[in-house]
């Protein structure tokens, strides 16, 4: 039986052991090129909080979305090089990665049009996220195309697309399309209203995820995580066998 609390005497006696669920694949890690971490201070703050949580692989995920954070792979690249050289420099044993989110917009548009290398989890996993305020128009489209050109789509916390709450069945388009399904962690505990915790337990109840992330931007982020809420539904998600983080 894996448990969710740590003993450890390193640790706060508090913290749950993520560690059992494999790489956290979803955060904002990297210094000032998104909403995520300011410096690179930050960031090592944050990675320390994740390492004492029992994480030991982070795939961080800065956004791409052309309207406010005009990130490319050299600039993901030089802020990730940045912050690998601190944790070899402060002895930090955690190993930090880097994809992206993309946001679907004309600029994700464009770079599939051009057959630009897009950022992947693992293989040919991309993760992607799409308005949060109305309906995404030409989505299925953006994604299909995805797929011919041999990528898998992951979805982005579809617990968050609260206007799905009467239209579930885009859920199940996607997932019959091959989309796999991505849950914010802190959507279990009320971090993001009623509404998005509602549609987590349906999406759980119905089997849609395969991916859990934690989607830390900040210390306030990192606090929630402490949650003894998460405990039992983390762990019924992780003995299930669906869920691929480890295999990142």
């Amino acid at each position: 039986m894996f448990r969710l609390f740590s003993r450890s005497p390193k640790k706060d006696s508090n913290a749950f052991d993520y560690s059992v669920l494999g790489a956290d694949m979803h955060s904002h890690l990297l210094p000032g090129i998104d909403d995520g971490a300011p410096d690179l201070e930050a960031s090592l703050q944050l990675i320390r909080g994740m390492e004492a949580l029992g994480y030991r692989k982070l795939i961080t995920t800065p956004h791409i979305l052309w309207d406010m954070y005009k990130n490319t792979p050299d600039t993901i690249q030089r802020a990730l090089n940045t912050v690998q050289e601190a944790l070899v420099k402060e002895n930090i044993g955690v190993e930090l990665k880097a994809a992206a989110e993309y946001y679907i917009d004309d600029h994700v548009e464009g770079l599939l049009s051009r057959k630009e290398p897009l950022l992947t989890l693992s293989d040919n996993m991309v993760l992607v996220e799409f308005s949060m305020v109305h309906p995404p128009m030409g989505v299925k489209e953006v994604l299909f195309e995805m797929q011919m050109q041999g990528y898998q789509p992951v979805i982005a916390h579809p617990e968050r697309y609260s206007y799905l709450v009467r239209n579930k069945e885009f859920y199940d388009e996607l997932k019959e399309a091959g989309c796999l399904f991505q849950l914010n962690i802190l959507s279990l505990s009320g971090g993001y209203g009623r509404t998005v915790t509602e549609l987590a337990e349906y999406l759980l109840k119905h089997e849609f995820y395969t991916l859990v992330g934690t989607d830390l931007h900040h210390s306030r982020h990192l606090d929630a995580l402490h949650n003894p809420v998460l405990a039992s539904t983390l762990q019924k998600m992780q003995e299930t066998g669906r869920l691929l983080n480890s295999r990142l």
